[in-house]
């Protein structure tokens, strides 16, 4: 078998069977394919596609290149929920003891946040002596003991989509949907969890930013996963305003208690109904989403859902307290409102300028091994549909740095105010069931 004739059948439309697509990602995991030829295949698929059986064994392929968690020592149906990425997605800080709480183990891989987009680690790391780093019986033991344990992603975990994305990164090939599909699906199936419900974003803060192109990575990756044995559904979730009000480490922390509490943004608290629900339903603890649904909600009145954050938190060295004393996460030194300069109703939001702003404070990371700030962010005071006056507060910047002219030009920039009515965005357009079991 050569990469060459490889190459070629796929830039002629060709279908690579299970061997030939194992031979080529085990290869260049190896290293005795060159970048040259593995960019290239790339380009091949990019503009040839994958047949759903070529998805499936690409996919795997990334999954056991590496190392694989072995989650059979935790009781029960374990449950794992992944998003697209997004601004100010506080998802999984409250999906994960909300779920968590009605007894579903969640054993949640996450990693750190690139760009525009939180990532779930980080936010955790804003919790006083939070600890992400677990041994895997460690881990183990913190789901069966509390049914929910977050940690950071093993470094052995699909080295092969590591690979493949760096040199896509650079080759123009990131954005393929056979690739994004088992890119993100290798990471779910590598990570061990029975049933996988995705949350695919769109809109103007997503990396999917049209409908259709959503639609399409959640179906080729509710395939995937049901191929291989994975309970796998998504939802489409909208990204053309942020999510919930605050964007930045420490403040979404707080955004998630307040949530759990029943006293979070309307949007956040639906979304991880919706989420949750499915992820409930299909752990076989309700008999249906709408039953899962009012068991979520009443585990949010009664106070269980907190309680069982609190738990997670102090298993894994982290000051519980700061649920009950928000003022203990780190805060910052300056707040300064940006305000409406007219009168009239917000029109749209861009949402991943918004990301970019809470960025230049600090709040992300322009490169993997960037240092962030856990404190700064942004919170915003009006969203899509929100009257406003002249004067009244736009959103508040939480900075640690005085100046900071360069922010509020472009949060200015990304707010359109308009006059008469606004429609409120849509917040889930479809959801796409588990196909086939």
């Amino acid at each position: 078998m050569r990469m060459v004739d490889l190459i070629k059948k796929k830039r002629d439309g060709g279908e690579l069977s299970k061997e030939e697509i194992y031979f080529i990602i085990n290869g260049f995991t190896r290293g005795d394919i060159p970048d040259y030829q593995m960019s290239a295949f790339a380009m091949a698929v990019y503009y040839q596609g994958m047949t759903r059986a070529e998805r499936v064994h690409l996919t795997m392929a990334m999954a056991e290149s590496g190392e694989q968690v072995d989650l059979s020592a935790v009781e029960g149906i374990k449950v794992d929920k992944h998003s697209t990425g997004g601004v100010g997605d506080t998802t999984t800080l409250v999906l994960a003891p909300l779920v968590a709480s009605l007894g579903v183990p969640v054993a949640k891989m996450s990693g750190r946040g690139l760009g525009h987009t939180g990532g779930t680690i980080d936010k955790l790391e804003s919790v006083p002596g939070f600890r992400v780093e677990v041994d895997r019986e460690r881990f183990v033991e913190l789901v069966n003991k509390n049914k929910v344990a977050v940690v950071s992603q093993s470094g052995n975990l699909t080295p092969a989509d590591k690979k493949f994305y760096s040199l896509r990164d650079v080759t123009a090939t990131v954005d393929s949907i056979p690739l994004i599909a088992s890119s993100i699906m290798s990471k779910k199936i590598a990570a061990g969890a029975d049933v996988i419900v995705l949350d695919v974003k769109t809109g103007s803060g997503a990396f999917m930013k049209d409908l259709e192109s959503a639609r399409e990575l959640a179906r080729a990756m509710v395939e995937i996963g049901t191929e291989v044995g994975r309970k796998t559904m998504a939802v489409i979730s909208d990204m053309s305003q942020p999510l919930g009000f605050a964007v930045g480490n420490a403040l979404e922390v707080k955004e998630a208690i307040d949530t759990l509490k029943g006293e979070g943004p309307e949007d956040l608290y639906e979304l991880c109904l919706i989420l949750g629900s499915h992820m409930v339903y299909l752990a076989n603890k309700a008999e249906s989403p709408a039953e899962a649904r009012e068991k979520l909600k009443e585990s949010v009145k009664t106070g269980r859902a907190v309680e069982t954050f609190k738990r997670f938190l102090a298993a894994q060295g982290g000051d519980a307290s700061v649920v009950d004393e928000p003022s203990k996460l780190p805060a910052a030194k300056y707040v300064i409102n940006v305000e409406a300069e007219q009168d009239g109703v917000v029109s749209s939001i861009m949402a991943e300028n918004i990301g970019t702003a809470a960025m230049l404070l600090g709040a992300g990371r322009a490169a993997k091994d960037a240092g962030i700030d856990l404190a700064v962010g942004l919170v915003l005071q009006k969203k899509i549909g929100d009257a406003v006056k002249k004067g009244e507060p736009l959103v508040t910047i939480h900075s640690n740095r005085e100046d900071v002219e360069d922010v509020v030009k472009l949060i200015r920039s990304s707010y359109t105010i308009s006059s008469g009515s606004v429609k409120k965005p849509t917040l889930i357009y479809d959801e796409i069931q588990v196909l086939g079991g």
